[in-house]
C-alpha cells in the first residue's frame, strides 16, 4: 500500500477512535517530542456531498459541524487530526499521532500498538451497532396466491 493510501487509512483510524483510548496509548508513551500548533483546534462547518448508489451527478447533502488542528514536530513533520462534530481535544491528539506515525521512531509502534487497537475498537462498535439494530429488521415477502379458474 502507498504511503498516501497508508495514511488515510491512519487518519481515518484517529478521527474516528475515542479520545480516551488516543490519550491512554499517548501517555503510556515513555516521552513525547514537543508540538506546536500549526493551526489550533477549530471548529466549523463543511458541505457534505453524494451520489445515489455511489453513481450519478453530486448533490449537497447537508452540512456537518468538524473540528481540525494541524501541529508540527521538531524536524518539520506535520500532523493533521480532522473529527466530526465539536471535540478539540480529539483533534489536536489525532493531528499528534498523525505527525507522529510519520516518525521513523514511532512508526513502527503505531503500526504494532496502536494501529490493532483502534481497528478493534471501532469493529466491537459496530458489531454493537449492528446487534442493536438488529431486532429492528423488517423483512419483506411478497406472497403469491395461486387460485384455480
Amino acid at each position: 500500500m502507498n504511503t498516501q493510501l497508508r495514511r488515510r487509512e491512519y487518519m481515518r483510524l484517529l478521527s474516528l477512535a475515542p479520545v480516551e483510548e488516543l490519550e491512554n496509548f499517548l501517555s503510556g508513551l515513555d516521552e513525547l517530542p514537543t508540538w506546536k500548533l500549526l493551526r489550533g483546534p477549530e471548529s466549523g462547518l463543511v458541505m457534505v456531498r453524494g451520489r445515489i448508489s455511489g453513481e450519478g451527478p453530486l448533490f449537497n447533502v447537508g452540512e456537518a459541524l468538524v473540528t481540525r488542528c494541524v501541529v508540527t514536530l521538531p524536524g518539520d513533520a506535520c500532523g493533521c487530526g480532522y473529527v466530526l462534530g465539536e471535540s478539540p481535544r480529539h483533534a489536536e491528539l489525532a493531528a499528534l499521532c498523525d505527525a507522529l506515525w510519520q516518525q521513523e521512531a514511532y512508526a513502527g509502534l503505531f503500526d504494532r500498538e496502536l494501529k490493532p487497537r483502534l481497528e478493534g475498537v471501532l469493529r466491537e462498535r459496530e458489531r454493537l451497532a449492528a446487534e442493536e439494530a438488529a431486532p429492528t429488521k423488517v423483512d419483506f415477502f411478497t406472497l403469491v396466491r395461486g387460485e384455480d379458474k
